[in-house]
């Protein structure tokens, strides 16, 4: 089977890419982050750049499935420079799909985010409950889920938008704008300074395994139960607080100022479950007891 993944230099989409590599499959990597080793093809193309359409486009003759991995990512960026990550994660995303249609893809397999609920209170949050978003990059992604499911009703391409929570694991970002918590301590593991937590760290997250997200991302391009715009969670099902975490890394800390932020995320999987026959695998406890030890080594 041929696929391509956009963004697929980046922490998921390496994993992603990785895995459908050595599952035998041929393998288009569309961005602009730089190559990485791998049997597979490198197109680099921004997807926000019209004079890049026309080399997407070809790029996709033949694509069974489009992985769309490319984002501006977080949300303190997005609500610094709005229009940026707009341009990126709306019109990108638009581009994309319509590309996509043009090359007559099979399915579109979107990456979302847990951020288009904002600071839900529903828990396990269903992918039923009330999206209210925080920042521009949630709000994003929101529509991107919009577009999906335009583009299934009104064309012939089938689509799937996953909802990521807090992804974790091997090769994670440790800095700049894709660095989420465990990352960032790493970071300050690595550089021996004292763990940065933001507010109390009594906020708590559903950290999700990253070779589970790549999974989920296989399953949805396979499953007959999806292809008309459905959203599922991508999650592990249970959430651990901030200091929890840091805690394992142990001391010292350093506590500053709240950001805006959900107090908590924690995903009810049971739909991914049920269309896509998937479940999480991940244990962040022990993952990151796992790398102090390996690191320490």
């Amino acid at each position: 089977m041929k696929y391509a993944v956009t963004g697929g230099s980046g922490f998921i989409g390496k994993h992603l890419v990785n895995e459908l590599v050595g599952l035998g499959h041929e393998v288009i990597v569309l961005d602009i982050q730089g190559r990485f080793s791998g049997d597979f093809k490198f197109i680099d193309a921004d997807i926000s750049q019209p004079n890049d359409y026309e080399k997407i486009q070809k790029a996709l003759h033949g694509v069974d499935t489009v992985f769309h991995l490319a984002a501006k990512a977080r949300v303190q960026p997005s609500i610094d420079h709005p229009i940026l990550f707009d341009k990126v994660n709306v019109s990108g995303t638009l581009a994309m799909l319509e590309l996509s249609r043009i090359a007559k893809v099979r399915r579109f397999i979107l990456s979302s985010s847990s951020s288009v609920y904002g600071d839900t209170t529903i828990f396990p949050t269903p992918e039923a409950a009330p999206t209210e978003p925080m920042s521009p990059y949630g709000l994003q992604k929101l529509i991107g889920e919009e577009y999906c499911q335009l583009y299934s009703r009104i064309h012939d391409i089938e689509t799937v938008c996953l909802r990521y929570f807090n992804v974790y694991g091997e090769n994670a970002p440790t800095e700049g704008a894709y660095c989420l918590v465990i990352g960032a301590f790493m970071r300050c593991k690595a550089e021996g300074r004292p763990l940065t937590i933001y507010g109390t760290g009594q906020q708590r997250r559903d950290f999700t395994y990253v070779q589970d997200v790549a999974r989920a991302n296989f399953l949805a391009a396979h499953s007959d139960k999806v292809g008309a715009g459905e959203v599922i969670n991508v999650g592990n099902g249970e959430s651990r607080s901030v200091q929890q975490i840091a805690n394992i890394f142990g001391e010292p800390f350093e506590y500053l100022p709240a950001r805006l932020e959900p107090f908590e995320t924690l995903a009810n999987i049971d739909k991914a479950k049920e269309l896509l026959g998937w479940s999480p695998t991940g244990d962040v406890e022990k993952w990151v007891a796992d790398y102090l030890d390996s690191s320490n080594g």
